[in-house]
């Protein structure tokens, strides 16, 4: 079993990640980093650069918790993707950073952080910066 948080390099991907250690540290159990890009442009701000993902890989080390960290590629969105990470690893808890959004921007825009919300097999903590 493990933990699976979903990271990108902002505040509330740093919230969900200080969650996610606080988490594998009282359950003991290996925390999975996912970091993920449809791969639709050539910059993507929510997929992490060397030196963050370096920063990310610091933190972690310095926590003591058992990790691995993963950057995907994939046509998916990063809902999906952590979704079937979390079923492959058969996860026992998915951390989620929330940012505040408004009704309407909810309704055009989807959102990732609903869909794992929704639709995953185990706890989801959602957390805020």
């Amino acid at each position: 079993m493990a933990i699976i948080v979903g990271y990108v390099p902002t505040a509330e991907g740093a919230a969900a990640l200080e969650g996610a250690i606080e988490e594998a540290k009282l359950r003991k159990q290996r925390l999975v980093v996912v970091n993920s890009s449809r791969g639709e442009s050539l910059v993507d701000k929510r997929f992490a650069s060397g030196s963050e993902w370096e920063s990310v890989e610091h933190r972690l080390a310095d926590s003591g918790v058992e990790h691995e960290l993963t950057q995907l590629v994939d046509s998916k969105d990063a809902g999906d993707q952590i979704l079937k990470l979390a079923h492959e690893l058969n996860a026992e808890l998915i951390v989620i950073g929330l940012r505040r959004r408004t009704p309407v921007g909810k309704l055009l825009l989807g959102s990732q952080a609903q869909t794992i919300l929704l639709q995953a097999d185990c706890p989801v903590l959602a957390v805020k910066p």
